[in-house]
């Protein structure tokens, strides 16, 4: 080998950060396995390289003994201090055995380490700079789809958009470009994978976060999200200062903020709420668009019961109880929702049977 990988090698360590004696030590090691590999591994052998010049030479351990049974492990004295004049019984003595071809397996193999060193230090560097981002917002191209997985092009990597983080009735094709939330970065020997989601909830926050200025600037804050991919959404908002509108500043001029974001989870439904310290006014405004009479709650079972005009009662139920189903998750109560007349019913009923 020569000055040139030296060089390279000081120029690798200004550049990427990948220490010049880290880098040395991992050619030394991957030369020793290419020699036993091309030569045998009979003898004890050692190969070093010379950190300046890069000179590679292979040297041949063996015990200094008055007379030989293993050729491989063992020299006369009389030959060994033909090598070193120092050289006595029961020391052990290297004894250069450079092969005169190991120049060109020695600068192979030093290629494939550094080009090795450089990928591991290119999968740190990007490891690093996404483990950083998690909960982040990214935009990537759809680069293939595999077995339902969505492998995003996110520039120097992939991002991994799996089954349970996409929204069922959107359509992912190749070349399109999406955003996602990184809402995990794993390391492996093969590299990072960066996972993505448009189905988390704090996708959706992130969203509002950059599309109102007042969330983004700590003057309203988001208190909660309900879910549901796809489908329907519910986050309930409070301000921060005194005369914001939190529900307003989320809605913009004209839905203008709101829609934007609709837009952009193709169409999901989203319901802003106004959140409320006190429980009752909290799950009255969770079930909106829903008109509530009266709320009654149980501060131990964690429990309230809603009772709405009759005419209301699918709607404050929803299809297939979503709406019902959002609200409780909202809120974090259970709800039991009657319709007037049923209240009034079960009412006259107690009153009865007392």
């Amino acid at each position: 080998m020569s000055n040139e990988l030296m060089q390279a090698l000081i120029d690798l360590e200004k550049e990427r950060g990948i220490p010049k004696a880290a880098l040395i030590e991992a050619i030394r090691m991957a030369l020793n396995t290419a020699y036993k590999k091309n030569f045998g591994t009979s003898q004890n052998v050692n190969v070093e390289m010379n950190e300046i010049t890069g000179a590679v030479q292979v040297y041949s351990q063996k015990m200094v003994v008055a007379e030989v049974t293993d050729k491989s492990t063992e020299i006369l004295l009389e030959e060994a201090l033909q090598i070193d004049p120092d050289a006595q019984l029961d020391n052990l003595i290297n004894i250069e055995i450079t092969p005169s071809n190991f120049g060109r397996i020695a600068a192979q193999t030093a290629k494939q380490v550094v080009v090795q060193k450089l990928r591991e230090a290119e999968r740190s560097m990007i490891f690093e700079e996404f483990a950083d981002r998690e909960g982040e917002i990214v935009t990537g191209t759809i680069q293939r789809i595999e077995s339902k997985i969505v492998v995003v092009n996110l520039g120097r990597t992939e991002g991994i958009m799996l089954p349970s983080d996409q929204i069922s009735n959107e359509r992912y094709e190749v070349g399109h470009r999406i955003k996602g939330y990184i809402y995990e970065v794993k390391n492996s020997t093969k590299g990072p994978s960066i996972f993505i989601s448009r189905s988390h909830p704090a996708f959706l926050k992130r969203l509002f976060e950059l599309e109102v200025p007042e969330i983004y600037d700590g003057l309203v804050e988001i208190k909660s999200i309900a879910r549901e991919a796809g489908a329907r959404s519910k986050i309930s908002v409070h301000s921060l200062e005194e005369g914001i509108d939190s529900v307003g500043a989320c809605v913009g001029p004209r839905g203008i903020r709101v829609q934007n974001i609709v837009n952009e989870l193709n169409g999901e439904k989203i319901d802003i709420i106004k959140y409320s310290k006190e429980p009752e006014k909290f799950i009255a405004n969770a079930l909106s668009p829903s008109k509530v009479i009266a709320v009654e709650i149980n501060e131990a079972e964690k429990k309230a019961r809603v009772i709405v005009p009759d005419y209301q009662l699918s709607l404050a139920i929803g299809k297939e109880g979503q709406n019902a189903r959002l609200a409780a998750k909202l809120t974090a109560w259970k709800i039991d929702i009657k319709s007037e007349s049923q209240a009034e019913e079960e009412l006259y009923e107690d009153g009865e049977s007392s």
